[in-house]
């Protein structure tokens, strides 16, 4: 009895029938059809049923199952084209072309005229920037081709209006010309032009490893670091197995002072290849330097200054060669070195300024015009403000703090209720009190029978009880720190305060008797 294949009989007999029955009503006229032994028909009812299942993964976007269902079926029965084109079409959904292009190449080696295969494949070998590939495939497709198979000649048919065939054919021959150009130009060194001409032709060559890797490097060699590092990220999902790729990512990440990414990236290496000594070396000093920043930033975030301090010290001692490692450390001194429990504001302004010479942005002009406002120097402050105005007008903290800064500027010719009580910006109210005490006791008029003594000891009296009435309520004290002095002797406010009325030491009242001129 003639062995038929079962496709052939599927073909013949099953052209239009659709379903989970086709492969069952297959599988049975296979069955009427070979020898006794059915083994044929064996190897065709698991393929079918694999094909069947891997297609209904497919349409549920379940690809690594569906990959997994075609595995089965071409182990099942190697010689069945569909099985190989369909699990071509999961590793092209998942952008495996180098695994789908096998596949491709088996199916038309199995069914020469099978035209989806040949344009996919040629859709494939272009963007891969195979050419010469892709416009053989695409020709035969458009114009027909004749070959021989088993020593026959074989006519495929042409098929001159497949959309899908003539626009990539059509592209051909300028993407050569454009190849050529774009090489040239890089080899001249002339990144600027060589750029747009690679951009372009990776709107087409998208999976041309060589041609992405050749932008990522003029990139590189223009400076446009971050562009770089995107273009080389793409070669190293395109081929996984790519250490050097890897490590070339996680130097560049480290040159960006990006500590984290160059872990991940130098982990990925690793993992390709434990033994690698270029990406251990780089691994053991990553790593040290990604938990100085997790620290350094935890310590910030949860307002431990004094700690933020040390940590940012830490990171530009352990790396003063990248100067964004020292950014790291200079600006995060600059925002936490005023809020420390025992402010160094020499230091604090040393911070600001190295990390400003690195970068400058408005958030850190802020913080340096508010060190510039705790040394008292209102004219830095002003000049610091109004710089983060021109780089972002619309930064608040920079607006609010031009005025503060011009209203303590003016505030400075007239009472400091700070340097009055011999305090700084940062002292508890407890210890205001203490230190108004002190001085209230030793500047009493009462205390001074001479009457020019006692006129100057009213006047210091006056300012004394003044800055304990401000710098005690958190209110005044909160519009006094802001520019605005809430007992100005020339608002009413002012006018009106008695610094007598409510005197006592140790909870007795402290008479006196003196009048003022």
């Amino acid at each position: 009895m003639k062995r038929w294949n079962c496709e052939d009989i599927d073909r013949r007999r099953m052209a239009g029938f659709k379903g989970i029955l086709q492969p069952l009503y297959s599988i049975c006229f296979c069955l009427l059809t070979l020898d006794f032994d059915g083994g044929d028909c064996s190897k065709a009812e698991d393929a079918a049923k694999h094909i069947e299942l891997g297609k209904q993964f497919l349409s549920r976007g379940a690809f690594q199952d569906a990959l997994d269902q075609f595995h089965y079926a071409i182990d099942a029965d190697p010689e069945n084209y569909m099985s190989y084109y369909r699990r071509a079409t999961v590793y092209l959904a998942l952008g495996r072309a180098k695994s789908a292009l096998p596949d491709l190449d088996k199916v038309i080696q199995l069914k020469p005229d099978f035209t989806a295969a040949r344009v996919q494949r040629g859709s494939v070998h272009m963007k891969m920037g195979h050419l010469d590939e892709a416009h053989i495939d695409l020709e035969v497709v458009l114009l027909g081709f004749i070959s021989w198979v088993n020593h026959d000649s074989l006519q495929l048919r042409k098929e001159p209006d497949n959309a899908g065939a003539g626009a990539d054919y059509a592209k051909i021959e300028e993407m050569r010309h454009a190849y050529e150009e774009a090489y040239a130009l890089a080899e001249d060194r002339d990144c600027a032009g060589a750029i747009p001409i690679i951009t372009y032709l990776l709107e087409s060559a998208t999976w041309d490893i060589a041609l992405r890797e050749l932008r990522a490097e003029c990139y590189l060699e223009m400076g446009d670091v971050m562009n770089g590092i995107s273009d080389l990220r793409s070669t190293v999902k395109l081929t996984p197995d790519n250490t050097a790729g890897h490590l070339k990512l996680a130097q560049l990440h480290y040159n960006l002072g990006e500590a984290p990414e160059s872990l991940q990236s130098i982990r990925e290496c690793l993992k390709l290849d434990p033994d690698h000594e270029a990406c251990f070396s780089h691994y053991k000093k990553v790593k040290k330097l990604a938990k100085l920043i997790e620290d350094l930033q935890s310590a910030r975030n949860e307002g431990r200054h004094d700690d933020c301090i040390l940590v940012a010290r830490k990171v530009v001692e352990k790396e003063p060669r990248v100067k964004m490692f020292v950014y790291h450390g200079t600006e995060a001194e600059c925002h936490c070195g005023r809020h420390a429990s025992e402010p160094d504001l020499g230091a604090t302004l040393k911070a600001c300024d190295r990390a400003l010479e690195i970068r400058e942005e408005p958030h850190l002009l802020c913080d340096r015009a508010e060190a510039h406002i705790d040394s008292q120097d209102f004219d830095a402050a002003i000049r610091d403000f109004e710089k983060a105005l021109e780089l972002d007008e619309g930064n608040r903290q920079a607006r609010d703090g031009v005025g503060k800064a011009k209203r303590l500027k003016k505030q400075a010719g007239k009472r400091d209720y700070y340097k009055i009580l011999g305090v700084d910006r940062r002292t508890e109210k407890k210890d205001i009190i203490k230190a108004y005490r002190k001085l209230a006791q030793k500047y009493h008029p009462d205390n001074f029978p001479d009457e020019t003594e006692k006129k100057e000891a009213e006047k210091k009296f006056l300012d004394i009880a003044a800055a304990k009435e401000v710098l005690t309520d958190p209110e005044m004290r909160a519009k006094y720190d802001n520019g605005e002095d809430p007992l100005d002797p020339e608002t009413q406010a002012g006018q009106n305060f008695n610094p007598f009325q409510h005197f006592h030491f140790q909870g007795q009242p402290f008479t006196f008797k003196f009048h003022f001129n």
